[in-house]
């Protein structure tokens, strides 16, 4: 065991799946000269060369579509947003092309594709930098979407994407490249939609994704000094969402919060919430709490920016709130 970073990980997992399979490049803003935005694919264009180290112009649409063609043409390729919000200006090639072709054409044609980059603020980045995207692209049938929280997840789910014959919508975080964990030497892979219980606990259940899940963790370490014992789910994958993990752990909580970087509307906590009354209501011993952040754009100003982030405070207040505990 080794200690690397999320960015050592990233291009690790890159590596490895590249020197398996010709098939597999990568497209996408400063990934080759620059070694990536955030550093990773460092030394990826050394090792793979210009042919499968591609630097695109500042023109999403244009290198997604050259991608989705090149997948359908027995291709793998990976597409590096430089940020998910940039993604948007690709949103009708991944959701009206990628997502759709396989269905559209009987099953003639796959759309093995990786969609990576960050997602979710990242500091002092403005309201269109700052934007957290998973719950858009879930809801559209033909995506796989994951959301890692550590640099071994982060590898073993991206090197089960790039093998994935789906697409897949791969999401990291800016403020996650540097966070070091300690990852095998040898290689592993995590499937896909399988969630992971980071915290055992029996007086109520967490849930979350992402960065964000350190908020989590930290909260149930503090509550557990009070005597209150958390069980944390991190989701990991998004779609396919893991209901049963969910389920079971409710069963025996009896009381579940869900904690998302994302605005409140439709978003992921809310298809949770509507799946567990549906089958598991007998079993719940309180509301389901959920805490996102503010249903507005994230602000630019820190201290307005501190309020709109959810809080380790807001997390514990919420599930003593569960538990009918007086915060």
């Amino acid at each position: 065991m080794k200690e690397h970073t999320f960015r050592e990980v990233i291009a690790q997992a890159m590596s490895e799946e590249m020197r398996k399979d010709e098939s597999i490049f990568l497209i996408g803003e400063e990934v080759a000269e620059y070694n990536g935005a955030y550093k990773a694919s460092k030394g990826m264009l050394d090792e793979f060369g210009e042919k499968r180290i591609i630097d695109a112009p500042i023109a999403e649409l244009g290198f997604t579509g050259i991608s989705v063609g090149a997948a359908m043409n027995g291709n793998r390729p990976i597409v590096e947003f430089m940020t998910f919000n940039f993604s948007m200006v690709a949103i009708d090639q991944i959701i009206n092309n990628a997502a759709k072709i396989y269905q559209m054409s009987g099953g003639q044609w796959n759309c093995p594709i990786v969609f990576r980059g960050p997602t979710g603020s990242a500091g002092q980045l403005g309201a269109t930098h700052s934007q957290a995207f998973e719950s858009w692209y879930a809801n559209c049938p033909g995506l796989k979407v994951i959301v890692p929280s550590n640099p071994y997840d982060a590898k073993g789910l991206l090197k089960s994407a790039i093998q994935d014959n789906d697409p897949v919508i791969f999401m990291e975080s800016e403020q996650m490249y540097g966070d070091k964990m300690e990852i095998p030497e040898e290689e592993y892979y995590i499937p896909i939609g399988k969630a992971d219980i980071k915290k055992e606990g029996k007086d109520v259940t967490l849930v979350s994704f992402g960065k964000i899940m350190k908020v989590a963790l930290q909260a149930a370490e503090d509550l557990e000094k009070e005597g209150i014992s958390v069980e944390v789910i991190d989701l990991r994958t998004i779609r396919p969402l893991d209901y049963d993990t969910i389920l079971e752990s409710v069963k025996k909580t009896n009381r579940l919060v869900i904690l998302e970087e994302s605005w409140p509307f439709a978003s992921i906590s809310t298809e949770i919430t509507y799946m567990v009354q549906q089958k598991a209501f007998d079993y719940l011993d309180a509301p389901i709490k959920r805490i996102t952040t503010p249903d507005a754009s994230a602000p630019y100003s820190a201290p307005l920016f501190a309020e709109w982030f959810p809080k380790v405070d807001k997390v514990k207040e919420e599930i003593k709130n569960a538990l009918y505990i007086k915060a």
